[in-house]
C-alpha cells in the first residue's frame, strides 16, 4: 500500500498554519504553494532572482498566482504597477495606495514609459540610497492580448 497525502486543490488565508508561514517568511519571499509534507514552497526574489514568469493557458491559474505574489509583496513594503489590459483581473489592487494599475491600453504605455523611467533612476542611485527604494512588483496579466493591443496601438 502507498502512503499518498491528499492535496487541497484550494488553500485559504485561514487555512490552520498557513498564514503563520507567510508572516514568517523573510523578507523578499512569497509562499508559491505546500508541499505534500506541508512545508512551504516559495520563491526568494533576494537569493534566486528577481523575476518571476507564470505562464499558463486561459484558467490555469496565472491570474490568481500574480494576485497572491503581489498581495504577499505588497504586505513586506513593496509597491506595484499592476498592468490588467483585461481591466477585471486586479480589481482589488486598484484602490491601494502602493499600487499603480492600469487597464486601458493607453495607460498602460503611460505607465510603461512611466516605469523605463524609474528604473533609469533607481539605476543611477548609489548604492547605500537603495535600502531606502522599495521594491516595485511588476504585475502584467494576459500578456499576450496585451503585447497584442501595445503593438496596435503604436
Amino acid at each position: 500500500m502507498t502512503n499518498t497525502t491528499t492535496l487541497p486543490q484550494v488553500l485559504h488565508f485561514t487555512d490552520p498554519g498557513l498564514r503563520e508561514q507567510i508572516e514568517a517568511m523573510p523578507e523578499g519571499t512569497a509562499l508559491i504553494g505546500i508541499s505534500t509534507t506541508g512545508r512551504a514552497i516559495a520563491v526568494d526574489l533576494n537569493a534566486e532572482s528577481p523575476h518571476v514568469l507564470v505562464c499558463t493557458a486561459t484558467g490555469g491559474g496565472s491570474t490568481t498566482v500574480l494576485r497572491s505574489l503581489t498581495a504577499q509583496f505588497l504586505h513586506q513594503g513593496a509597491h506595484a504597477l499592476v498592468l490588467d489590459v483585461r481591466q477585471i483581473s486586479h480589481l482589488w489592487a486598484k484602490a491601494l495606495p502602493t499600487v499603480t494599475h492600469r487597464g486601458n491600453i493607453a495607460g498602460i504605455h503611460d505607465a510603461l514609459l512611466g516605469l523605463a523611467d524609474e528604473l533609469k533612476r533607481r539605476n543611477q542611485l548609489p548604492d547605500h540610497d537603495l535600502a531606502d527604494v522599495p521594491r516595485l512588483i511588476v504585475a502584467i496579466d494576459s500578456v499576450n492580448g496585451t503585447l497584442h493591443q501595445l503593438a496596435r496601438y503604436w
